[in-house]
């Protein structure tokens, strides 16, 4: 039977590496050290496999990249060192039992999209220093993505299990750096956001506490700048259940980065550490609760997406609904979310059929299967989804933005034949100015073209 021997959380600075620092790499000494002691650690262990987890591979909303391919190679020549190059081998066995794992839990990975054969310095950065040691590995590399943290974990999960039954012997390494926002003259400057995310950082690794991590406050991070916690999250995942022991050999921010080194080490099983059983109760209760609050309308969109994903085929009106439904007609959204994060969003502004039924039914279809910022909703997460429907009020002309009310009021800008809208009382939508700027860029009217404005209420079922 495979396993994980240990994990480690690394920074990726390409600084550190002599041949790109060129003396510049002694600011970062405590980093340097850490490395070799790691990459010391590594080559004793020697694994079959080292698994990296990179958030500068090739990044998309839903799904999760793994470089594909027999042969892999690096170098730093765009950080100035082009004879500084390392080739590896990939395990393609345990990427597709790994991939036909993550399918069957509902996650979408695999080597689709860009052929690239380089791989990025997220994960070279590491592996630089592993190989001065040790060289004798499979190499498996994965990226991140935009799924909701939660998943990043059970993907992890995934990544466990795919050890476990390829009997591989594995370390596993999270690259990220912590928040770049530590100093003024760092990258992006300072924000006290910045030392206060590397300190949760800190804090969780110390404790593994993993479920904080998952947790995190996402405008903290957004704010600090950080680069790691996705890659972070998978690597949680991979040690789900395991009773696991912390060290953090480093901790430093020379350049306005935040840069740690730490070890995990397993001890066999802790069920008490499962958080994959305990989201899962969560969700599951959480959903029962919100399906039971549903009125006519959010139920019409469910039974209306449920039934064209699983049966193809566009429902007939019920007979059991309200009169309101059956004969008012008016403009709908019909909003989608999963786990908090939104899944889908069509609407139509005004209507174009015959009622309020017949609008949710289409928006509904339209919103799982037509928006173009995703791929069509499959039957696996019909379960996990959330809906809303906005049913909207006759839209009024306005002279100017001091007419609008984000929370009260939806907007409408109009340009010839171009028209964008912005539904009322959005999460992260915090002023008219912001609300009229992403109508304008959704309908492509740049701010300085001639542009009219409308208002417009709605109800909202949820």
């Amino acid at each position: 039977m495979g396993e994980i021997l240990k994990a480690y959380i690394v920074p990726h600075p390409p600084i550190v590496v002599p041949e790109v620092g060129k003396g510049n790499e002694n600011g970062a000494s405590a980093t340097l050290h850490a490395y070799d002691q790691i990459a010391r650690q590594i080559g004793e262990l020697a694994p079959d496999v080292i698994i990296v987890t990179t958030p500068h591979g090739p990044a998309y909303g839903d799904y999760i990249h793994i470089s594909a391919g027999k042969r892999l190679t690096g170098s730093f020549r765009s950080f100035g060192a082009p004879e500084v190059s390392l080739e590896f081998t990939n395990d393609t066995e345990l990427i597709d039992k790994l991939t036909e794992i993550a399918l069957a839990h509902g996650i979408e990975a695999g080597g689709l999209g860009t052929k690239e054969k380089e791989i990025d310095h997220g994960a070279l950065v590491p592996l630089y220093f592993v190989n001065r040691y040790y060289t004798k590995y499979l190499l498996v590399r994965i990226s991140i993505a935009g799924l909701p943290l939660e998943e990043l974990y059970k993907f992890g999960f995934c990544i466990q299990k795919a050890v476990t039954q390829m009997d591989r012997r594995v370390v596993f390494i999270g690259s990220g750096d912590l928040s770049h926002r530590l100093k003024d003259d760092g990258p992006y400057g300072f924000s006290p956001e910045g030392p206060e995310f590397d300190k949760a950082i800190e804090e969780i690794v110390r404790k593994v506490d993993f479920k904080r991590l998952v947790e995190l406050d996402g405008d903290l991070c957004e704010k600090a700048v950080e680069c790691g916690l996705r890659s972070f999250t998978i690597m949680a995942g991979a040690l789900n259940s395991y009773a696991v022991k912390s060290k953090i050999l480093s901790y430093e921010g020379p350049f306005g980065v935040g840069y740690m080194i730490a070890e995990l080490d397993i001890n066999g099983q802790d069920l008490s550490r499962d958080l994959i059983s305990f989201y899962e109760i969560k969700r599951k209760s959480e959903l029962e609760a919100t399906r039971k609050a549903e009125d006519p309308y959010v139920a019409l969109a469910r039974l209306t997406l449920e039934t064209f994903v699983k049966k193809g085929r566009v429902i007939e009106i019920p007979d059991y609904l309200p009169e309101e439904l059956l004969s008012r007609k008016a403009g709908v959204f019909v909003s989608l979310k999963k786990q908090g994060l939104l899944r889908g969003c069509i609407g139509t502004i005004s209507p174009v059929t015959e009622s309020i039924a017949e609008e949710i039914i289409q928006n509904a279809i339209s919103s799982g299967t037509r928006d173009p910022r995703f791929n069509p909703v499959k039957a696996h997460e019909l379960g996990d989804l959330v809906y809303s429907v906005d049913v909207l009020g006759e839209p009024e002309p306005i002279k100017d933005i001091s007419e609008l009310d984000v929370v009260r009021y939806g907007v409408i800008v109009s340009s010839g034949y171009k028209r964008g809208l912005l539904l009322p009382n959005l999460e992260g939508v915090d002023t008219p100015q912001q609300q009229v700027e992403i109508a304008l860029s959704k309908a492509d009217i740049r701010p300085n073209e001639s542009y009219s404005m409308e208002r417009f209420e709605v109800v909202r079922h949820s």
